[in-house]
């Protein structure tokens, strides 16, 4: 591998965008022999990705069309990066002096629209970078060794857009390329790859607003294509489970403001009901595995026992909930818990996300 990876290192300086005899050979190597290569190590890297492994692959490009200054050859799992332009993957990068290689965990930085690749906005891919250092930082307690910058020394904008896409870097230059070394990067940087692909399979990685969304187009078309890939979903044990866990940590967080509670959620349009020497309330209670608990889904019933018993009522959003797929049966802890007593329903916005249509007679 380090023969080839050098070889592509060689022929950077010698980029034209025409398909010229240093091109061709830059070609094959990233699309064909550096794939190969990468897959002689298949057991390892599957070892690595643990649960998404079933599904691993390797890929490379060196443009459509036109060459590009900034080829790369990627490794991934289908199930969770369908293309290039979706999910995460690790990725090696080349320095368009040909002076290194960088290894790295990035996302997809391009959409396709009118016959072309245009880079995603950059301020989208900031989030997404930002979110999936965070995941890495939680579990390994540091970012190094991929806390190096990538700079690709390419003026296109799909290399400057790559180059925001990457969350995780670790530059190797020609001079230090060996196998060994190449190798162990490559091994933990999928490692790495595999908790942000964790982190997705829970949901972490989209808006609480966007996973009901998802949820409930899922209702109306479960078996449609768009919901295979990037890893969104629960099971309904898993749902279920994170449920339990709210409703446990709203229970104490309702003692804890005095009130005797009590689980109604079996027989009434709401969850708990909160007592005290003064009043009653009754509360709904909403769980998620998302980082953020800015919006929640009501039915028309829940939205409107809210608005006519305003005042009466409170929510309690429990965010952040962890979820321990190791056992034979999903463990929840954790979770934030905000709690709003005698909560107004019209201070936030209602969207309808469906309707329910019934023929005419």
């Amino acid at each position: 591998m380090i023969d080839t990876l050098k070889r592509i290192c060689a022929l950077q300086p010698a980029y034209s965008s025409q398909n010229t005899s240093p091109m061709k050979e830059r070609g094959i190597l990233i699309r064909q022999t550096l794939p190969q290569e990468l897959r002689a190590l298949h057991d390892e890297f599957a070892a690595a990705l643990g649960p998404f492994g079933a599904d691993l692959s390797f890929e490379g490009r060196d443009g459509t069309g036109l060459k590009t200054s900034s080829p790369w050859t990627r490794i991934f799992a289908r199930s969770m990066s369908p293309s290039a332009r979706e999910g995460f993957y690790v990725v090696l990068h080349f320095a368009a002096d040909g002076s290194a290689v960088f290894i790295t965990v990035g996302c997809g930085s391009t959409i396709w629209a009118n016959g072309d690749l245009h880079p995603i906005e950059g301020s989208v891919l900031d989030r997404r970078t930002r979110w999936a250092r965070s995941i890495v930082a939680e579990q390994f307690g540091t970012l190094a060794p991929f806390d190096q910058s990538i700079s690709l020394g390419a003026a296109s904008d799909l290399s400057r857009s790559f180059e925001r896409a990457t969350a995780l870097s670790r530059r190797v230059s020609v001079e230090e390329m060996d196998d060994q070394s190449i190798e162990t990067f490559l091994v933990q940087a999928v490692e790495r790859l595999r908790a942000i692909y964790e982190a997705q399979h829970a949901e972490r990685d989209i808006s609480s607003a966007a996973a009901i969304e998802l949820a409930v187009e899922r209702l109306a078309a479960p078996s449609a294509t768009r919901f295979t890939g990037q890893g969104f979903g629960l099971t309904a044990d898993e749902r279920r489970v994170v449920e339990l866990h709210a409703m446990e940590l709203a229970t104490i967080a309702l003692k804890k403001e005095g009130f005797s509670v009590a689980d109604v959620s079996t027989t009434s349009s709401f969850d708990l009901l909160a007592s005290n020497a003064s009043e009653q309330l009754k509360i709904e209670v909403k769980g998620t595995t998302n980082d953020s608990g800015e919006a929640i889904l009501l039915t028309q019933r829940e939205l409107l026992l809210h608005r006519e018993e305003k005042g009466k009522t409170g929510l309690i959003v429990v965010s952040s909930i962890r979820l321990d797929r190791s056992a034979t049966s999903p463990i929840a802890s954790g979770g934030k818990v905000e709690v709003q007593l005698r909560w107004d329903v019209d201070s936030w916005d209602a969207i309808p996300l469906a309707f329910r249509l019934t023929r005419r007679v």
